[in-house]
């Protein structure tokens, strides 16, 4: 059996959206519906996906508005992003916009993988787009496989030496 692979994945977003419910939700298989805000928690899960095992890292951010100044170690060894809006938030929404405009800054050009204002949002990026709820467990595994998944296939197409990066 070939050795696990690892996979670095940042979740970001707007304070208060989900991010740690959706990760909680994804390695714990529980929801956990108290806020507690999170300055920077990291979760490590394996996963089978297509017989490969993978060891995941999971950097589930603070929450981060338009005005916040982004970390560079958000760029450094990640291979793929998850960017959690709410769907009873344009604030939210609003936020991942920008989020997604400061990794594109950041990181150089970024391919990204591929209801409706999100669905559209991700579109317009030529994103996967994935509807999910923590609390009802909703998709919570499928968006990380989805992730490792659109991950590997930009590593496909990956020259040595360098590292690709999928968005979700």
């Amino acid at each position: 059996m070939p050795q696990p692979k690892s996979r670095k994945i940042a979740i970001l977003g707007y304070r208060s959206v989900g991010k740690s419910s959706l990760t909680i939700q994804f390695v714990e298989g529980q929801f956990v519906d108290s806020y507690d805000p999170t300055i920077e928690n990291t979760f490590t899960k394996m996963i089978t996906i297509n017989g490969q095992d993978y060891h995941l890292q999971l950097v589930d951010t603070a929450g981060q508005d338009e005005y916040s100044i982004f970390p560079q170690t958000y760029s450094i060894d990640i291979n793929g992003y998850i960017l959690v809006y709410s769907v009873t938030s344009n604030k939210s929404f609003e936020v991942v916009q920008v989020i997604h405009e400061k990794l594109l800054d950041m990181v150089g050009k970024v391919q990204v993988i591929s209801c409706e204002e999100g669905k559209a949002l991700a579109e317009s990026w030529n994103a996967a787009f994935m509807e999910s709820s923590a609390k009802e467990n909703q998709t919570a595994v499928e968006v990380f496989r989805r992730m490792i998944l659109e991950a590997e296939k930009m590593d496909g197409g990956v020259q040595p030496g360098k590292t690709s990066c999928s968005m979700m």
